[in-house]
C-alpha cells in the first residue's frame, strides 16, 4: 500500500487539493466542522466559496448562533439542502456553547453526538482540525479501496473499520486526501480512467463495468 499510496500522491501533483484541505489551513476545528458539514452532497466549487463567506461573517459557535437561519442560508447557498445545513449549523453551535463551552470536541467519540456529525465529518475535523490520527472515509475511500481489492466492505463505515485493521497508522491522516483527489480527477465512479491510471497493475478494478 505504501508503493501504491506514493505513485497516488505523484499523479495528485497535476490537480487542486481538495476544499476542505483548503478550509483547514488555519487549523481551527470550528471552521473544518463547518466546512465538513457544508461539503455533504455538494462539490467542491461550491463548498469552498460557501465556507469562506460564512466563515468570514461568524468564524466562532457564538457568532454563528447569533445569525438567523435566513441569514445563514444566504451566506452558504447554493451548497446542497442549504435550509437543513442552516438550521443544523444553529443547532450544532448551541450544542456546542451549552455542552463544550463554544469548544469542539477533540474525539470522535464525542464528536458523534453532536447535531449532523456523523463519523466522516468526525474523523476529519480531529485530523485536520487537531492533527490527531484519524481514517475518514468518504464514497470515493470506500469506492477505490473495494476497487483496488484492498478491502471487501459494504459501508463507508465497514470500510472504516477494516482500513484501521489493515492501513498502517503512519498513512491514516493522508488517505482521504489522497483518495479523494484521485477519485475526483481518474477513479471516477462511473467510467474511470483506468487507461491513464499509474496504479493500473496494483487495482483488481472490481466492480468496473466500463472504463475508458
Amino acid at each position: 500500500m505504501a508503493r501504491v499510496l506514493k505513485i497516488v500522491e505523484q499523479a495528485n501533483r497535476k490537480w487542486s487539493t481538495p476544499a476542505l484541505d483548503k478550509v483547514a489551513r488555519r487549523k481551527n476545528p470550528f471552521h473544518v466542522l463547518v466546512g465538513c458539514i457544508l461539503s455533504l452532497r455538494t462539490r467542491d466549487a461550491v463548498t469552498l466559496p460557501a465556507s469562506r463567506r460564512l466563515l468570514r461573517r461568524a468564524g466562532t459557535p457564538a457568532k454563528l448562533v447569533a445569525l438567523t437561519e435566513e441569514e445563514i442560508q444566504k451566506a452558504v447557498y447554493p451548497v446542497a439542502f442549504y435550509r437543513n445545513k442552516a438550521r443544523n449549523l444553529r443547532e450544532l453551535c448551541r450544542e456546542l456553547l451549552d455542552r463544550h463551552a463554544g469548544r469542539v470536541p477533540d474525539s470522535i467519540e464525542e464528536l458523534v453526538q453532536l447535531k449532523g456529525v456523523g463519523r466522516k465529518t468526525a474523523n476529519l475535523t480531529v485530523i485536520l482540525g487537531y492533527g490527531k490520527p484519524g481514517i475518514c472515509v468518504d464514497v470515493h475511500v470506500h469506492r477505490i479501496c473495494n476497487r483496488w481489492g484492498f478491502v471487501n466492505t459494504r459501508s463507508p463505515d465497514e470500510t472504516e473499520t477494516a482500513l484501521r485493521d489493515k492501513l498502517p497508522r503512519r498513512h491514516w491522516n493522508r488517505f482521504n486526501g489522497l483518495l479523494v483527489t484521485f477519485g475526483q480527477n481518474l477513479c471516477k465512479p462511473v467510467s474511470p480512467w483506468c487507461s491513464r491510471c499509474p496504479v493500473e497493475a496494483h487495482c483488481e478494478r472490481n466492480g468496473v463495468k466500463r472504463a475508458r
